[in-house]
């Protein structure tokens, strides 16, 4: 790989013009992407017209950037979280039809949860998570789910802050977030009324494979009242189903 100055790969720089793009930010100007990944304007132009040539970005009518339909195709080819979510829609299917608001499906990647799917409803309560879009481990309840049960030092790390507040109701000190990780051991699932919104309730259990290590984590988010809790049984017997599919299909590999 040919190196700039700086001895900063071309790579990099490449994977910085892709972080560039949000869950909710699908589409640039040049200027901006060059400015969000810390580039010259002319180096990120230069960049992405190497990379519109291979498919990997695309041009808009107005000349936008957006990511391109090849860039897609290759990351539909990551085996473990596409037989992951394959396993678990049938499951988030019959869930939301239960719920009837949001069902979703996370793993842990770093110090975030990243959502493979979401499923959704047109009059459903509000939910700031996305397909594709992260969330700080600390303050959703499939954060809390994959935290619990992730290595310790991923979780020192997160407890050694910051815990940045969403809500007044977020977890924002080591000692309580110690006490919410040990709960989610007790009982079994998370449970997260109004930490990432005042009118939302996030509830979260443990998605685990063949050899019964949690790869991954379900959740809901519902209104935040009473029956919120009235959930968690059907989440349960989801992720129980997504559990037996995934051994079922290790079993045939």
């Amino acid at each position: 790989m040919a190196r700039v100055r700086t001895g900063e790969s071309v790579l990099s720089r490449a994977v910085r013009i892709f972080d560039a793009f949000t869950p909710d930010e699908r589409e640039l100007a040049v200027s901006e992407i060059a400015r969000r990944s810390d580039l010259h304007v002319a180096t990120a132009s230069r960049l992405i017209a190497e990379l519109v040539s291979h498919g990997l970005l695309e041009r808009g009518p107005d000349r936008q950037v957006r990511v391109g339909v090849r860039m897609w195709e290759l990351a539909a080819r990551a085996s473990t979280t596409r037989s992951l979510r394959d396993a678990a829609m049938p499951y988030l299917e019959d869930l939301h039809a239960v719920v009837g608001h949001h069902v979703q499906l996370g793993v842990l990647d770093g110090d975030d949860v990243i959502f493979l799917e979401r499923l959704s409803a047109r009059d459903a309560v509000v939910n700031f998570s996305r397909i594709a879009g992260r969330l700080p481990l600390h303050i959703s309840s499939s954060g809390l789910v994959l935290l619990a049960h992730g290595p310790a030092e991923l979780r020192e790390r997160v407890l050694a802050g910051p815990l940045d507040r969403y809500t007044r109701n977020t977890i924002t000190t080591p000692e309580r977030l110690r006490a919410a990780l040990s709960e989610v051991h007790r009982q079994g699932f998370a449970l997260l009324p109004g930490h990432v919104h005042e009118d939302a309730t996030g509830i979260a259990v443990p998605v685990r494979d063949g050899l019964q290590q949690v790869v991954a984590a379900l959740s809901v988010i519902v209104p935040n009242d009473e029956r919120a809790a009235t959930q968690v049984p059907a989440l349960l017997a989801a992720a129980r189903g997504v559990s037996r599919s995934l051994s079922a299909g290790a079993g045939r590999c």
